[in-house]
C-alpha cells in the first residue's frame, strides 16, 4: 500500500510538471500537438479509403512508413551504447546522460510501433499477431520474433528508468542488484532487436538487394552511429534549455562512440558498392537503379546523392580529433550523420528492395501527402512523449520532484 501511495503521489507531481514550463516549452508542445493532429486527419482519411491513398501499390508495398520503421528500430538500440558503459562497466561520465538515452528508446519504440500499424492499414488487424488468437506462427515467421523483440526491448527500457527514478523519487539510491541484471539484459536485446530485423530483410530470397550477409552488422554500426548522433543533439538541447547541466566529457565520450560507428558504416558501404559494382550481375540492377537510374527510371537519385556525400562529410569532420571536439562542428556533423542515415537506411534501403519487380518491370514509389502527413505526426508523437520523459526524469533527478511523505491524493 505504501509503495502504491508513493506511485501515486509520482503521476501526480509528474502531471503537475508536464503541464508547467516556460513558454517556450508551451509553445514547444502546442506545435507538436498540432502536428500531431494533422497527422490522426491524414490517418483518418487512410483508415477510411484504405493504403490507396498512399504511394505504395502491389510492386512496391513498403514505403515511407516501413523506412521510418528500420531507421527508428536502430535509434532504440543506440540507448545500449549509454547503458552498458553507465550500469556495466559503471563509467560515471556515462551516467548523466543514460536516463535520456533510455527515454529517447522508449519514444523511438513507440514510434516503430505506431509505423507498424499505419503501414498495417489499421490496427484493427493486429489481432492477428496476438499469440493464441492469432496467426502468430512462432518460430517459424521472423515477423513474429519482430514483435517478441520489440515488445521486449521496449519492457526493459521502460522498466529499468522508472526502477531508478522511483526510487530516486523517494530519495533513496536503486539498488544495483535489482537493474543491472536487466541492463545487461538489455544490452543483448539491443543487438537482437536490430538483427532480427535485419534478418527480415535477408529472408525474403526475392529480393536481391537484401540478401547481403553485412546486412545486418552494418544495420547495428548505422545504428550506433544514427543513434548516439541524436543522442548529443537532444544533450545540446537539454543543457542550453534546462537546469540540467551535461558536462563537456560526457558529449565527447559519445562522440567518439559516434566516430567510430559512422567509419565502421562507411567502410561496410564500400564494401557493399564494390560487390554491387565490380562484378555486376542481373541481381545488381536493384543498386544501379538507386545509384544511376534503370530504364530512364531515377526517382531516388536525389535521395542518394544527398545521403552519400553527406555521410562521408560527417565521417570526415568527426574523425579530426580538433573537429570533433569543437562542439558546433560537432553538433553539425551529428545533424547531418543523422539525416544522412535517415536517408540510406529508409529509401535508400526499402525501396531499391522491390525495383525492378520479379518480371523487371519497374514501379517507381513517391510518398503521398497523407503519408507524409502520417509520418510527420508519428514523429511529433515521439517527440511529445520524450519531452514528457525527459521533464519528469530531469526533475526528479535535479531534486524538483521528490516524494513528501505529507503529499495528500
Amino acid at each position: 500500500m505504501k509503495q502504491l501511495k508513493v506511485f501515486k503521489s509520482l503521476v501526480k507531481d509528474s502531471l503537475d510538471t508536464i503541464t508547467r514550463g516556460s513558454i517556450k516549452y508551451h509553445i514547444w508542445m502546442g506545435v507538436l500537438t498540432f502536428i500531431m493532429l494533422v497527422g490522426m486527419y491524414c490517418y483518418s482519411i487512410q483508415l477510411e479509403e484504405g493504403l490507396s491513398v498512399t504511394g505504395m501499390t502491389d510492386r512496391v508495398s513498403w514505403g515511407l512508413y516501413i523506412s521510418n520503421f528500420t531507421f527508428l528500430v536502430g535509434v532504440a538500440a543506440a540507448a545500449v551504447m549509454l547503458v552498458m558503459p553507465t550500469y556495466v562497466l559503471k563509467d560515471i561520465d556515462f551516467k548523466q546522460a543514460v536516463l535520456i538515452g533510455e527515454g529517447l528508446a522508449v519514444a523511438a519504440l513507440i514510434m516503430c510501433l505506431a509505423f507498424v500499424v499505419a503501414d498495417m492499414g489499421g490496427p484493427s488487424v493486429l489481432w492477428h499477431m496476438i499469440p493464441g488468437i492469432g496467426v502468430f506462427n512462432f518460430p517459424n515467421s521472423m515477423l513474429t520474433w519482430d514483435v517478441i523483440v520489440l515488445n521486449g526491448y521496449l519492457f526493459l527500457n521502460i522498466t529499468i528508468p522508472f526502477y531508478i527514478l522511483f526510487r530516486h523519487y523517494q530519495g533513496k539510491e536503486a539498488k544495483s542488484s535489482v537493474y543491472v541484471p536487466g541492463a545487461i539484459l538489455s544490452v543483448f536485446w539491443a543487438v537482437g532487436i536490430h538483427l532480427v530485423t535485419a534478418f527480415l530483410y535477408q529472408g525474403l530470397q526475392a529480393r536481391p538487394f537484401w540478401n547481403n550477409a553485412l546486412l545486418g552488422p552494418r544495420f547495428l554500426a548505422s545504428a550506433f552511429a544514427a543513434g548516439p548522433a541524436l543522442i548529443i543533439l537532444v544533450l545540446a538541447i537539454i543543457r542550453n534549455f534546462t537546469a540540467f547541466k551535461i558536462e563537456d566529457k560526457t558529449i565527447k565520450k559519445i562522440a567518439m562512440v559516434v566516430t567510430v560507428a559512422a567509419q565502421i558504416n562507411l567502410i561496410m558501404l564500400i564494401s557493399e558498392l564494390f560487390k554491387e559494382f565490380y562484378a555486376p550481375t542481373h541481381h545488381s540492377e536493384s543498386a544501379y537503379y538507386l545509384f544511376f537510374g534503370l530504364h530512364g527510371k531515377d526517382a531516388l537519385l536525389p535521395w542518394i546523392w544527398t545521403a552519400i556525400p553527406l555521410n562521408v562529410l560527417a565521417t570526415v569532420l568527426l574523425t579530426f580529433h580538433k573537429l570533433r571536439n569543437n562542439f558546433k562542428v560537432l553538433f553539425f556533423s551529428c545533424f547531418i550523420l543523422f539525416v544522412a542515415i535517415w536517408i540510406e537506411k529508409g529509401f535508400g534501403l526499402i525501396v531499391p528492395g522491390f525495383i525492378p519487380g520479379p518480371y523487371g518491370k519497374i514501379a517507381e514509389y513517391t510518398p503521398t501527402g497523407i503519408e507524409i502527413g502520417v509520418t510527420l505526426g508519428i514523429w511529433a508523437l515521439g517527440a511529445f512523449v520524450f519531452t514528457i520523459l525527459a521533464k519528469t526524469a530531469i526533475g526528479i533527478e535535479l531534486g524538483n520532484i521528490k516524494y513528501r511523505k505529507n503529499n495528500k491524493n
